[in-house]
């Protein structure tokens, strides 16, 4: 399966189910009309950001986009530059309400996080290398078999510093209690 076909598909999906114009998607995710787009019709790969960005504004979890339906394997998420990959472990689990990713950063990359949906609750944990976090605009380093946990609904940025891959897992707890579905708007420029 390609996956930036999926990621395609699974937007326009979940755009077209809610009644909302690409104009209402853009207002709700903050994500340029133009991009948003360019994503549905997969002449565009969105950056992870870019896509939890997506995520939080259709009040879906992040796994949604890159977590084929079960049965089929799951596969990794990277932009073209590669510079950070994400792979599921455990797609969004209904009951429990959470999901697990394995991530790697390359050397040099940055990635900053936008607020997640409130109430979102982030476990990262260093499994090789050296990984820089900024959390409540305070930076620090955990190394391997270090973690960190933290309110996911607040800005937050991963650094890699290092000449060597860093090797991390986050699980990502979403609030039992979601946000009631935002109402739908009209469909002028699907």
């Amino acid at each position: 399966m390609d996956l930036t076909l999926y990621l395609a598909a699974t937007l326009k999906n979940l755009r077209q189910d809610r009644g909302w114009s690409l104009s209402r998607l853009a207002e709700e995710t903050g994500v340029s009309k133009a991009m948003l787009g360019q994503i549905e019709r997969n002449e565009s790969s969105p950056t992870v950001s870019t896509l939890w960005k997506i995520a939080t504004g259709l009040n879906v979890p992040f796994s949604t986009f890159i977590a084929p339906p079960e049965g089929e394997t799951p596969l990794a998420y990277d932009p073209e530059s590669q510079a950070m990959v994400v792979t599921p472990i455990f797609p969004w689990d209904e009951q429990l309400h959470f999901d697990m990713f394995s991530i790697t950063l390359a050397p040099g990359a940055l990635s900053e996080s936008t607020p997640h949906e409130k109430g979102v609750i982030e476990h990262v944990v260093v499994l090789s290398g050296a990984l820089d976090m900024c959390i409540s605009g305070q930076w620090k380093t955990l190394t391997a078999g270090r973690g960190v946990r933290f309110a996911g609904d607040e800005a937050h940025a991963y650094r890699n510093s290092t000449l060597q891959t860093v090797h991390f897992q986050s699980l990502i707890h979403y609030p039992k209690e979601k946000a009631a579905s935002k109402p739908a708007a009209n469909n002028d420029d699907d």
